[in-house]
């Protein structure tokens, strides 16, 4: 879910936050993945495709043709997955499992191989993942702010509760996509907000850690923020009639949680050639895709690089062969004398005194 409305929020009260691209633009630069929310996408936006014994392999297959689209853009993505979610988010998940027809808030075996699956098709590709201790999002973030990585990729909001510079939502393969990049130090300057006063403006909107304020849209949310600047002068404030506080309500949990997520050991981020025939063996002869829409979309891939590689050649070439003059190559150190001048000056040192 992420934060509830936080985005549209950001879109009316700081537009200078955002930024609208194009994939192209993040050429040359890592990116985490809420790997997740990928496979979430492709669970619902792609009607089910499964293979001769019934398993769904939309997830699998849509990972494989949106990390081609990442490398062939010269994008280098470490996908992120969810390790044990914290005690606060128990509700959140069995909603959810709920929603989906699981039978606990846990992964089930099947939702555990799925992700297994996922994971060895990353090796295949060359990809690395990492096993987040906690929520797959405030690893994300953790990755940015120690500079492992330079943006997040996620559709959540949450990724900026947890201090993430840079959020990339729309970041697909899709042609005239628009993606958008969010920048937290732009969203507190325009907010006119500290880093721990947008954490509690995340809270009251709506988080996954804990309940909300009834009835407290997000621009009075803002403005009670802005005023009172913390949640606990917030409570002091409001019609307690029209906005009934939760009982028991853990958001000093939530805060804390956000400050102080899980973080892991620093991985090593390693990038290799995709193997195509381990492709093709795991992708075809273990999950039954069709062979030849894995060859065809890995030929494209290879044309794709053999296209890049000529450009690059060409625009090399075409810097090499650009006029140059003798004094690009020596440095101009001190301007010299005329002949006459010189010999003149020796002429009037040889006089006598």
């Amino acid at each position: 879910m992420g934060i509830t409305k936080l985005a549209d929020l950001i879109r009316q009260e700081a537009p200078s936050a955002i930024s609208y691209k194009d994939i192209s633009d993040y050429t040359g630069k890592t990116v985490a993945v809420d790997a997740s929310i990928v496979l979430h996408q492709f669970r619902t936006a792609i009607s089910s495709f499964h293979n001769r014994d019934g398993v769904n392999l939309s997830p699998l297959t849509g990972l494989f043709f949106r990390t081609l689209c990442f490398l062939e853009h010269d994008i280098k993505p470490v996908f992120i997955f969810d390790g044990h979610p914290p005690e606060q988010k128990k509700s959140v998940l069995e909603r959810r499992a709920k929603a989906n027809g699981w039978s606990s808030s846990y992964c089930s075996s099947t939702v555990s191989t799925r992700i297994q699956d996922c994971q060895s098709l990353l090796q295949c590709l060359g990809v690395p993942y990492v096993q987040a201790p906690g929520d797959a999002e405030a690893y994300c973030a953790q990755l940015v702010k120690d500079g492992k990585v330079d943006a997040v990729a996620s559709e959540d909001m949450d990724t900026m509760a947890f201090g993430s510079d840079l959020l990339i939502r729309q970041l697909n393969a899709k042609k005239n996509s628009e993606v958008m990049e969010y920048s937290l130090p732009k969203a507190l300057d325009a907010l006119q907000l500290t880093y721990k006063q947008f954490v509690d403006l995340c809270i009251l909107l709506g988080c996954d850690y804990c309940e909300k304020i009834q009835g407290l849209g997000p621009k009075k949310a803002l403005k009670l923020i802005q005023q009172h600047k913390t949640i606990e002068d917030v409570v002091l404030h409001i019609n307690r009639e029209t906005h009934p506080v939760p009982l028991s309500w853990r958001y000093t949990e939530a805060r804390e949680l956000f400050f102080r997520a899980p973080r892991g050991s620093p991985p090593d981020l390693v990038w290799k050639e995709p193997d195509e025939q381990e492709l093709v063996n795991f992708l075809c002869h273990k999950r039954h895709v069709k062979e030849m829409r894995v060859r065809g979309r890995m030929e494209k891939f290879h044309e794709t690089l053999r296209e890049r590689r000529r450009e690059r050649e060409e625009t090399n070439g075409a810097e090499k062969s650009k006029q140059t003059y003798i004094k690009d190559f020596f440095r101009v150190t001190r301007k010299r004398k005329a002949p006459e001048v010189v010999e003149a000056s020796r002429e009037k040192k040889a006089k006598p005194q």
